[in-house]
């Protein structure tokens, strides 16, 4: 996970939010029924510990209440993580894992963050779908730069980060709502033309088909 979770801002704006799809994961906008499931994957210390605002314990008033300020607008966005099947779902609905997304905060470029439920870790899907939620950004929202931070405790956010193409640029501190206080960060950088450069480089690059989805 990255240091960063949504922040309450706007209500739940679903049909202007496309539904992004990739090999393995559907991204789409959180819904009012997904309250149970995030409530319970998002329950976790291990989880809220490296998000900033998730809180701990985490229930379902909790839920409701991200779900309705979810930020809205040209510089923020929130996808619901979903796997469409693994080994004991070869043939079942999506399986809901996770959150990412990405916010403007004052006037610095947008950042991004996500977060999974802990049976997801280590599976390559948090950097699945980031690599998504990066070409949404730049492709289809022409943004020209996108931040991000990870605790230093969590190399596996890090190692997401740069697979992704993000550059680190220096260290800082981050507060993290579950245990009250500020922690070590490290902080990156992903600029538009070295998103383009990867692009066009990596020869396995697939497109991502986008949808929009009216359902409220």
């Amino acid at each position: 996970m990255t240091i960063v979770e949504a922040t309450p801002g706007s209500v739940l704006a679903e049909s202007c939010i496309p539904v992004l799809e990739t090999p393995r994961l559907v991204l789409r906008a959180p819904r009012i029924e997904d309250m149970a499931w995030i409530a319970e994957l998002a329950d976790n210390r291990k989880v809220a510990e490296m998000t900033a605002n998730i809180p701990h314990p985490y229930g379902m008033a909790d839920a409701a209440a991200f779900i309705a300020n979810l930020p809205q607008g040209r510089d923020c966005v929130t996808f619901a993580i979903f796997l469409k099947t693994d080994g004991s779902n070869p043939i079942g609905p999506p399986i809901p894992v996770g959150m990412c997304g990405f916010i403007r905060r004052e006037d610095m470029a947008p950042e991004i963050g996500y977060w999974l439920g802990e049976p997801y870790w280590d599976r390559g899907i948090a950097t699945e779908a980031v690599r998504a939620l990066i070409d949404y950004a730049f492709g289809d929202l022409g943004l020209e730069a996108l931040v991000a931070s990870a605790r230093v405790v969590n190399p596996a956010s890090r190692r997401v980060i740069e697979k992704c193409g993000f550059q680190w640029t220096g260290a800082g501190l981050s507060r993290v709502r579950s245990i009250g206080a500020s922690v070590p960060v490290d902080r990156f950088r992903l600029d538009r033309r070295i998103w383009a450069s990867i692009r066009a480089w990596s020869a396995s690059a697939r497109p991502i088909r986008y949808e929009i989805d009216t359902r409220h």
